[in-house]
């Protein structure tokens, strides 16, 4: 009776190993059918065209964002950070097809791949707003041109109408006096406007704050020199004194725009940030996406072989 049971019991087991391993195999089989090789080379292709395009509008979005940021006019700086704008909502468009591509195929590494790099993409979206905002506002551009235009040729009238003050009073008890104060209130405002330019390309806001206590300084001594000359009795009506002063003083309202533009900083800030954490960031997210499509082309489909065959027959 005991041999009986035992037997039973044995055939029972087996009978039970040989159904679950007739389950698997029709699941392989299943898969098999479902998943041929053609259609896993095409999935895969899909998923590598992606990446592909991925990676080409992150190198379009960052040639935009330097070009936004060197251009010169705000009209070209505009042009090129809608490029950029565009390109980024592409890579993001693109993104959101992959996410969905690996979701139905991809493997778990794949995925977590596509995580690390949607977290930096995050931060380059970030930072790209920042920079490209700053970029199209050209804030030491427009200072430069300020600077180097209409009030250079404000301190240069100035200096012409001083001059001929001083050579028309060279001859009178009070000349030695008027050569001195035109020369002392010419040679502070030129001093004032050579120190605009390295306040435009100044990074710092201390540094600025330096040169800003030199360039009142020098403001100080134009206007005691310009009231010295405006006390001498004979200059009282003087047009050549008229137009200097009325000439620094257009000059000095062109200061304070040219020194307020200059605070702004947006062209030094966003070169700053474009040639520094941008590109830092760029080159992340390029290094993430090219180790993402490797993993995809290198991902392996059954029947399918790269490169060289394995055991290539000899001649």
């Amino acid at each position: 009776m005991t041999i009986t049971h035992d037997i039973k019991q044995s055939l029972f087991w087996m009978g039970s190993g040989a159904a679950v391993l007739l389950v698997v195999v029709l699941v392989v089989l299943r898969f098999n059918k479902d998943q041929n090789p053609a259609e896993q080379l095409a999935f895969k292709a899909r998923r590598v065209d992606v990446v592909s395009r991925m990676r080409l509008a992150l190198a379009s979005a960052s040639e935009a964002e330097k070009s936004a940021v060197l251009a010169i006019t705000d009209r070209d700086s505009e042009t090129f950070a809608d490029q950029a704008r565009a390109a980024t909502a592409e890579l993001e468009r693109l993104r959101v097809e992959l996410t969905g591509l690996l979701e139905n195929g991809g493997t778990s590494t794949e995925k977590d791949m596509l995580i690390q790099f949607s977290e930096l993409f995050a931060e380059f979206r970030r930072i790209d707003k920042d920079l490209l905002d700053l970029a199209v506002k050209n804030t030491n551009l427009k200072a430069y041109a300020l600077a180097f235009g209409p009030a250079a040729a404000e301190i240069e009238g100035m200096s012409a109408a001083l001059s001929s003050l001083a050579r028309k009073h060279a001859e009178s008890p009070k000349g030695t006096d008027v050569a001195l104060l035109a020369l002392g209130a010419e040679s502070a405002a030129l001093r004032t406007e050579t120190l605009l330019a390295p306040h435009i390309a100044e990074e710092s806001d201390q540094k600025m704050d330096v040169i800003e206590a030199q360039i009142a300084k020098e403001d100080r001594e134009v206007r005691t020199d310009l009231d010295g000359l405006a006390a001498i009795q004979a200059l009282k009506d003087d047009p050549d004194l008229g137009t200097a002063t009325s000439r620094y003083a257009r000059f000095t309202e062109m200061k304070v725009q040219i020194l307020a533009l200059s605070r702004e900083n947006t062209n030094v800030r966003s070169l700053s940030i474009s040639l520094d954490q941008k590109r830092k960031l760029m080159f992340l997210c390029q290094d993430a996406l090219a180790a993402l499509q490797t993993a995809i082309l290198e991902e392996p489909i059954a029947g399918v072989t790269y490169g060289s065959p394995t055991n290539p027959r000899r001649p």
